[in-house]
């Protein structure tokens, strides 16, 4: 099957341009997405903390998720068509987030009305809340610990590295339950309502922002139904959403608008007959990034394409997060050697190229290796997948994978 080719319906025709009028009639030019994360400011944050509100009720927030939990209960189609519109009208799609396939596969249906129907239709916000500052990626060594007390957990701990716009409405993640428990079986997975007594949330200011934050717990009370799955299955819900995480969900498209510019900068300098747009080193390169952010875009189309016909995946996920990460890597070098000086040129610099988009791409670069794990976290997946590792694993159950629950 050729999966990057796509018949358009008149029906899709007709899709897109409700998803385009829409846009163009709610989203005025001052609150689209700046080029910089740092300069979206608060009162973009709360126009589409609103907005959020509003696609959710539309079923364009998440769109592909069931209608019964607040989502669209749309097709890829539907979604591929939204996404596609707002990033073309630079604006935010908040989407999917992983916390929503471990709520289906695992949580009760009173923990689904209680946490995930709102998340769904955009009334409340959810951070992810798992790296630590002593074991960082290695989720299994996790020491942040929750105590029984009668009807209620309490939560002590700390966590660093955790992203988010604002203040979320939740925290979700691992926490330790048992410390006489073997590895993978010493883990609960809760839902952290915020504010709350004792959780404290501190902004890092980072070389890529100031979208990671420091989280500290401190004898923080949540109530008994806020655990998800038994108080011995944390590492099991976790990998749900850590199998989409690591690539198993796929996606629809990687880096386009860095690589778009790259295109056009060089084709700009080409017609003003200045360097590089003549050099044939510098257009072979760009040529390379041209080729293999489609070769990327391929993996991921594969992979979204697999998951949501319910196919079995086992390495075709992880495979294609590795090579993604390795790619990012060569990218932002082959755009900084043909651009020169010109990639590091900021937002706030004059003579900067495509408004600094290139600079903000370089400067994210730095986050490549750490997001969604380390990068030696992203090759044992792997190796686990295609048993060259002294373990092999299958893919974690997901909604497309176990059906409606898997409280097993």
């Amino acid at each position: 099957m050729d999966f990057t080719e796509v018949a358009v319906s008149k029906e899709m025709e007709e899709f897109r341009k409700e998803v385009r009028d829409w846009l163009e009639a709610n989203v005025p030019e001052e609150m689209k997405i700046p080029i910089d994360p740092e300069e979206r400011g608060e009162e973009r944050h709360h126009f589409w903390r609103q907005k959020g509100k509003e696609l959710g009720a539309k079923g364009w927030l998440n769109p592909v998720f069931p209608k019964q939990y607040g989502g669209g209960g749309l097709t890829p189609e539907h979604e591929r068509i939204i996404r596609e519109e707002f990033r073309r009208h630079r604006s935010p799609f908040r989407g999917t987030e992983f916390v929503y396939s471990a709520l289906l596969v695992w949580a009760t249906e009173e923990q689904k009305q209680k946490f995930l129907v709102p998340m769904l239709k955009g009334e409340i916000v959810a951070w992810q809340k798992s790296t630590e500052p002593h074991s960082g990626s290695d989720l299994a060594s996790y020491q942040s610990t929750a105590v029984r007390d009668g009807d209620e957990w309490v939560l002590n701990g700390s966590n660093v590295f955790i992203s988010g716009q604002g203040r979320p409405d939740l925290l979700w993640g691992p926490m330790e339950t048992d410390k006489q428990a073997p590895r993978h079986r010493n883990l609960g997975f809760f839902m952290i309502p915020y504010p709350r007594p004792g959780l404290e949330i501190s902004n890092q200011n980072l070389v890529n922002g100031s979208e990671q934050h420091f989280i500290f717990l401190t004898d923080v009370r949540v109530p008994a139904d806020h655990l998800i799955g038994g108080d011995h299955q944390g590492w099991q819900v976790a990998n749900t959403g850590l199998e989409q995480e690591h690539g198993g969900q796929g996606s629809i498209f990687q880096r386009e608008n860095e690589v778009e510019g790259l295109i056009r900068y060089m084709q700009q300098k080409r017609r003003a007959q200045q360097s590089p747009g003549g050099d044939l080193v510098s257009q072979q390169t760009a040529i390379d990034v041209y080729i293999e952010n489609h070769i990327s875009n391929l993996f991921n189309i594969r992979t979204r394409w697999m998951y949501h016909s319910r196919q079995e995946m086992s390495w075709e996920g992880p495979s294609a997060f590795v090579f993604d990460r390795v790619s990012g890597f060569r990218q932002v070098a082959r755009i900084r050697d043909v651009m020169g000086m010109d990639s590091l040129l900021g937002t706030k610099e004059s003579r900067a190229y495509d408004g600094g988009r290139q600079e903000v791409f370089q400067r994210a670069s730095f986050v490549l290796q750490h997001g969604a794990g380390s990068f030696n976290i992203s090759k044992v997946v792997l190796a686990r997948r295609i048993g060259i590792s002294r373990t092999k694993e299958r893919a974690a159950p997901t909604p497309m994978t176990a059906g409606a629950s898997h409280n097993a």
